[in-house]
């Protein structure tokens, strides 16, 4: 129904934005990450709404970013996962690292989120990693390589990232770390592990 509402900040907690618009205060249910983000009371900014609508509730969720929305949208499609599931979902964790833990595979680190157990984690992983895989990929975002492409020196990669997990890291905090260090054809996957330990050291 809403694309985006412009406004004032009314009121904020911790998971609901009170919004004034043309001297109309919108509830919109919020994310913790978004809260966190939000300037004060009183200053202006535009947030990307979905309308929830049922039987027995009509409510407002909102997000800073169209591609946060988006990746709203993709969770609740998922079968289990309604609109309070997906906004506790992104209150543990930014879109971001939800990318990585969907295309690397790390359950634990989705069901950290409170109310969502280790089936529904593996579900997400599960329905989204395609989908999450192929908008990537057309969107070219440098930043979120599934860690089984054909980009350069991805072998190595690979080996590098499942060793750092034999080590007991996630695979959300191996692609990170891989992600962080620039590689060369030459780097075999220990250089690479190396500086990669070198990298999660310093986090």
């Amino acid at each position: 129904m809403y694309a985006y509402i412009k406004g004032e900040i009314a009121d904020i907690s911790e998971d609901n934005l009170v919004l004034e618009c043309n001297n109309i205060g919108y509830n919109i249910r919020i994310p913790l990450s978004v809260a966190q983000r939000l300037p004060g009371i009183g200053a202006f900014v535009k947030i990307y709404t979905y309308t929830s609508v049922r039987e027995d509730a009509f409510q407002l969720f909102g997000f800073l970013s169209r591609d946060d929305l988006e990746i709203y949208k993709k969770l609740i499609a998922v079968n289990g996962i309604g609109p309070k599931g997906a906004l506790s979902i992104l209150s543990a964790m930014s879109a971001d690292d939800l990318r990585l833990a969907i295309i690397s595979g790390d359950a634990k680190a989705i069901a950290k989120a409170q109310g969502v157990g280790n089936k529904s984690a593996e579900r997400i992983i599960l329905e989204l990693k395609d989908k999450i895989a192929l908008n990537l990929s057309y969107e070219e975002n440098a930043d979120f390589v599934p860690a089984g492409d054909l980009s350069e020196n991805s072998a190595a990669k690979n080996e590098a990232i499942e060793a750092l997990v034999s080590l007991g890291y996630t695979p959300t905090e191996a692609v990170k770390a891989i992600k962080q260090l620039e590689i060369t054809q030459d780097m075999d996957s220990g250089v690479i592990l190396k500086q990669a330990l070198k990298v999660i050291s310093n986090i």
